[in-house]
């Protein structure tokens, strides 16, 4: 893809946001602490009709990543695809994300589908960084709902750094280590130690 297509492609991109922007959504994030450069305040079923219609390649979805955009970093994930995208990226990719709605938009519609999902679930989930372990309990979630089966090692991984997450008096990790835990119940049956 030439530069003046993507730039175009993102111009483009960016225009057709502006058409279906939402204010009072977009004023209500900002006030919650949402503090992108710019935040269309458009909502994840438009941008998932949005994303349905652009081309599903590496370079766009870069592209948008890279930009201060709300609804273009939610797009990037929705757009990469999946076998283009090594964990070496995926590790570039968390270390920049700022909110949790970038990490749950861009687990479930990105790392979840890649083959390296299960062991960055684990490595992330034992994270000291608050985002990095979010996005493993997030991406351990969507593992258990794909059917991901854990062997009873990592089963009490899972159990123990969701105690420490719970623990931790981040409210928003706290969530997601809960969630996780309740998907390996509901997935795998059988009670966990230590609840």
């Amino acid at each position: 893809m030439s530069e003046t297509t993507l730039s175009e492609q993102l111009r483009e991109i960016k225009r057709s946001l502006r058409g279906v922007m939402n204010g009072p959504v977009s004023a209500s994030m900002r006030e919650k602490g949402l503090a992108y450069k710019v935040n269309f305040g458009v909502e994840l079923p438009r941008l998932r009709q949005m994303a349905a219609g652009l081309p599903h390649t590496y370079e766009l979805a870069a592209a948008l990543w890279k930009e201060d955009i709300r609804e273009c970093r939610l797009l990037a994930g929705m757009l990469m695809p999946a076998e283009q995208f090594d964990d070496a990226l995926a590790e570039v990719w968390v270390e920049q994300m700022r909110f949790a709605e970038e990490a749950e938009c861009t687990v479930m519609n990105l790392f979840c589908h890649t083959p390296w999902a299960s062991t960055k679930a684990f490595e992330w989930m034992a994270a000291e960084q608050p985002m990095r372990a979010l996005c493993g309990f997030l991406l351990m979630g969507r593992l258990l709902m794909q059917g991901l089966t854990p062997s009873e090692r990592d089963a009490q991984e899972l159990v123990d750094q969701a105690q420490a997450a719970v623990q931790s008096g981040n409210l928003t990790l706290a969530r997601a280590a809960q969630n996780a835990l309740v998907k390996y119940e509901d997935r795998c049956g059988g009670a966990t130690d230590g609840e």
